[in-house]
């Protein structure tokens, strides 16, 4: 994997505890000089939040899952509205945490849904590689995109379940042609079950959200790039006009 995109994973912070008598002939330490000093972690530079969608049962929870905690479950239960994970990464020598939303695929959600969008600067919209309803939903899933989302946010598709490549119905081909006819979506094929790029998708995509960004982000700048744990789960009343992005 390109350097650029290495997860840096920081231990605990340390610290010298010295407990009793003296060290080396030196008076031994009290009071609070003896307590343990921490460092206090580094403020993340940037807070995205990423969203991913598509249809019921491609593998969105697998794909987060297997990225924030590099984790597998062969019997997913579906996911009811939205759930998210927390990921810090380091890239282009800066701190970023990320929130990452799951969202549910059955359309009795998307009022849910929808409202999770607005505040997303990447998108990630999956489908199955061994069914064909998933590809042909796409263009639904676009409209939600055009309807809701920030003109500004980075979209990327992912066919999932290339550990199922005996059974593929979709052709790479066929993702690389819907991707190409949508300005500055990227393409990609994964597998969460096997750790196939998982962790080269969101990290590109996190490096494409951060070469639009300026190098040096004012404090009160990160509160617009982020967006509350717990947002309110309804459409919000203002939304941008909506636009299209697909022919």
């Amino acid at each position: 994997m390109d350097s650029r995109y290495d997860i840096q994973r920081r231990g605990g912070g340390g610290g010298i505890n010295v407990s009793g008598g003296s060290v080396g002939g030196s008076p031994a330490l009290t009071g609070a000089q003896s307590r343990r000093r921490k460092i206090p972690p580094r403020p993340a530079d940037y807070k995205l939040q990423i969203i991913i969608i598509g249809s019921r049962g491609v593998g969105k929870t697998s794909l987060m899952e297997r990225f924030t905690d590099d984790t597998f479950c062969e019997a997913c239960k579906s996911t009811v509205g939205v759930d998210f994970k927390i990921k810090t990464v380091e890239l282009r020598g800066k701190k970023i945490r990320l929130q990452i939303w799951d969202t549910a695929g059955q359309e009795r959600f998307n009022s849910i849904t929808s409202a999770y969008y607005r505040s997303a600067k990447g998108i990630v919209l999956v489908y199955d590689i061994t069914k064909q309803e998933t590809f042909d939903d796409l263009p639904k899933w676009m409209k939600m995109i055009d309807k809701y989302a920030s003109e500004d946010a980075e979209l990327l598709v992912v066919g999932n379940k290339l550990d199922c490549e005996t059974d593929r119905i979709i052709t790479r081909q066929q993702g690389e042609r819907f991707a190409s006819r949508i300005s500055g979506m990227r393409f990609c094929e994964a597998s969460a079950k096997d750790n196939f790029n998982v962790d080269e998708m969101f990290l590109k995509l996190v490096d494409d959200i951060l070469s639009k960004m300026p190098l040096e982000v004012p404090n009160k700048a990160l509160s617009n790039s982020i967006l509350s744990l717990q947002p309110e789960p309804e459409v919000p009343p203002e939304l941008p006009p909506p636009r299209m992005r697909c022919c």
